[in-house]
């Protein structure tokens, strides 16, 4: 029988809503007694959803390291859940503390920035509201956009502006960085924004021409590709024979990295000589697709436009 949780929104909370939350638990839950992991708690949908749908034997294990999730995590008062302040590719040492690694039934990633991170002008991920260009996950960890943008070269802003966000000017865009740094440090968001934009000659209709490069410094800033890369290889190895991985992402770069690590492992080891004859058992085969990859519907989007980008892919561990 599913719980109830407890655990209502603050009407001083910035709105979110979980993206692909129905999908994303079903395929998820297969055993409503077993151990299951949140990666990305965020805002605690998820979480919440899956709880309801646990029984008295099931334990819902979560990991976020914002100070505003790690709040509303406090406020779900249930025995069966337990949070964990730490970066998502950590996951493998958390299930070891807590002696479930290798048994976990199933792992949620929900890869990327929330909806409250993006409204609050305070973190700094957003260019529609100025504040503090700070973008960490962590406020307290690592060093802010602003720190890195007043020493980091010309080509490595370029680079980052061109690898993590896809960014076409991303040369023009940090010559201007350079050039404007010169006179004075760039702190804030809005001030960043006017200096993108200004240097940024063709304009993609619907879509500010800073946004490219806010997301490649977010992406930067918190080492989400990286942290990614390893949190899918720790996933494989802390799930139980059976248990099932979700992964949402949000833009192509995270989406490509989790379409190729499904489907490397749904492949297994494809190194052997061509014409071999091959056992399946010996290729090994470690996952198995559930489904294909899926996206929000329209009731959803219109409800959410931020869900618009979203992917879901899913797949089973088989040994």
């Amino acid at each position: 029988m599913p719980h109830s949780v407890n655990g209502s929104s603050s009407p001083t909370d910035y709105r979110h809503a979980s993206v692909l939350l129905e999908g994303a638990v079903d395929t998820l839950i297969h055993d409503a007694d077993g151990v299951y992991l949140d990666g990305t708690f965020g805002r605690g949908g998820h979480a919440r959803a899956i709880l309801a749908r646990l029984g008295g034997g099931g334990r819902l294990l979560a990991i976020d390291r914002d100070p505003q999730a790690l709040a509303e995590a406090r406020r779900i008062k249930d025995q069966r859940f337990s949070m964990h302040a730490d970066i998502f590719s950590r996951l493998g040492d958390i299930a070891r503390e807590q002696g479930v690694h290798g048994q976990l039934a199933g792992i949620l990633l929900d890869v990327g920035v929330s909806s409250p991170q993006l409204d609050d002008p305070e973190r700094g991920f957003s260019f529609l509201r100025d504040g503090p260009l700070d973008m960490r996950m962590d406020p307290d960890s690592g060093e802010s956009a602003a720190q890195w943008l007043s020493h980091a070269s010309e080509s490595d802003i370029a680079w980052v502006f061109k690898t993590y966000g896809e960014e076409r000017f991303a040369k023009r865009m940090a010559r201007a960085i350079v050039e404007r740094r010169r006179q004075a440090p760039i702190t804030r968001t809005g001030d960043l924004a006017e200096l993108l934009k200004a240097a940024h000659p063709a304009w993609e209709k619907g879509k500010h021409p800073a946004t490219r490069a806010f997301q490649a410094l977010r992406i930067h800033v918190n080492r989400e590709l990286e942290e990614l890369d390893v949190a899918l290889e720790a996933a494989l190895a802390a799930l139980a024979p059976g248990g099932h991985l979700v992964v949402i992402s949000f833009h192509s770069l995270e989406d490509r990295r989790v379409k190729r690590f499904i489907r490397h492992h749904v492949r297994g080891d494809t190194h052997l000589p061509r014409g071999m004859p091959v056992r399946d058992d010996q290729l090994a085969r470690r996952l198995e697709p559930l489904g294909k990859a899926r996206r929000p519907g329209r009731e959803e989007v219109e409800d959410n436009p931020r869900a618009r980008s979203a992917v879901m892919r899913a797949a089973r561990k088989i040994n």
